[in-house]
């Protein structure tokens, strides 16, 4: 029987062949705008399945085309991606917001019903109340609190229950690591698919939090899962991109809509994330253990008032099980309150000597931000304090440095405060 490898090992090989490649051992970089086909039929045969006007044949593969559609570095990358989420397919894009973007416009359109998770990122926020509400969307934000009979009391009370089109959910939360149940969603989803037959409703996730390595939304339930590649992906905060994995059915969608957008990554920066996924798990076992160093000297801190953690989530709570059920490990995403408010904040901040005062997350450097002065600056006042986005807040993305060396920053620039 053959032998069944590892994704990390698969991270080296997977979907190249060096011969077609003239021997090279890694992929080189297909720095080109255009492809030569054989012959004008071969031509005809990829633009039908590129422009989504046929399925592809049982054994049809779609061939290199413009690499606005398709390159070799870009489908060995989608290729690898698959992998970790076990998904069909997975289309890579210029950004995460490009993404997620892309997710909202291709499964909602004017007078249809989003329920998405609050709090959410900052820019997905934003691209909900400002472009979809222009646009004619309707929108409902649920919280980690709401059960079932909640949320379904949520979507009939807004009187578009037939509308209803897209679950979204980012768990966990930014900034904040609230968490939110995939598994429900999918159901409040197969629910309303069963009652209104001619309307399909799909579960997205945005998983950028957790990355590829400690959570897999797609075995949950999910229809969709979508990553801001900058973060662990990438891992190393020189490059930009966003991914989306699913079945074949709703990647055929997500890679259409791409098309006509253009907004997939370059031929360098699918190369430079090709590089980046054969230390993916590397990278992320080791802030993992960072974070929860951290996390544990930050809970006796008597100047720290509460911890944001999922590794300090109490054992015998409904949210510890969740946890359980949903993710391998705690993460290496830290927040806390500390005690007082923006300026005792903006002291530690402006304090900090290793770590490095910036937002994005999941890089091989430790990072810290304000989240209710920076990414979640443009959400309503009164929303900020429901969530938790209290300028006493400070978000902190685990690199792979010495703990100790991140705990004696943390430690003199919480002195100073």
């Amino acid at each position: 029987m053959p032998h069944k490898y590892h994704p990390e090992s698969l991270m080296m090989t997977h979907g190249y062949k060096p011969e077609l490649s003239e021997g090279a051992v890694k992929t080189p970089i297909f720095q080109t705008s255009t492809f030569v086909f054989k012959t004008a039929e071969e031509g005809k045969a990829f633009f039908e399945i590129a422009y989504g006007l046929r399925e592809k044949g049982q054994d049809e593969n779609l061939g290199l085309i413009y690499s606005r559609i398709n390159n070799p570095n870009l489908e060995i990358l989608e290729d690898r991606l698959c992998l970790w989420d076990q998904a069909d397919d997975c289309a890579v894009f210029e950004s995460g917001m490009s993404a997620i973007s892309s997710v909202l416009l291709e499964f909602l359109k004017p007078g249809d019903l989003l329920l998405y998770s609050a709090p959410t990122y900052g820019g997905t926020d934003h691209f909900i109340h400002d472009l979809l509400k222009k646009i004619g969307v309707h929108s409902i934000a649920f919280r980690p609190e709401h059960s079932k009979r909640d949320l379904l009391e949520l979507i009939d009370a807004s009187g578009l229950a037939d509308r209803l089109s897209l679950i979204y959910v980012e768990t966990p939360a930014n900034p904040t690591n609230d968490l939110f149940d995939i598994s429900l969603c999918a159901e409040i989803a197969n629910l309303y698919n069963s009652k209104f037959e001619e309307k399909k409703v799909f579960v997205a996730v945005d998983n950028t939090y957790m990355g590829p390595l400690w959570s897999q939304p797609l075995t949950l339930g999910a229809d969709i899962v979508m990553y801001s590649a900058t973060k662990y992906i990438g891992g190393h905060s020189d490059l930009i991109a966003g991914a989306v994995l699913g079945n074949h059915e709703v990647m055929q969608r997500v890679k259409t809509l791409r098309t006509f957008l253009g907004n997939m990554v370059s031929p360098h920066t699918a190369w430079l994330m090709l590089r980046s996924l054969e230390t993916l798990k590397l990278r992320m076992e080791a802030q993992l253990k960072n974070a929860e160093k951290v996390a544990s000297y930050l809970l006796k801190h008597p100047k720290v008032d509460k911890v944001h953690y999922l590794g300090c989530i109490p054992q015998d709570s409904k949210a510890y099980e969740l946890f359980k059920k949903q993710y391998s490990a705690a993460g290496a995403m830290v927040s806390f309150d500390i005690k007082g408010g923006e300026k005792e904040a903006f002291k530690f901040l402006n304090q900090l000597k290793l770590m490095k005062l910036a937002v994005s997350l999941g890089s091989t450097e430790s990072l810290a931000q304000h989240p209710a002065s920076m990414t979640h600056i443009g959400i309503a006042e009164e929303d900020k304090n429901a969530f938790g986005i209290l300028p006493s807040l400070i978000r902190l993305s685990i690199g792979v440095e010495n703990a100790e060396d991140i705990i004696w920053d943390i430690e003199q620039a919480l002195e100073v405060v």
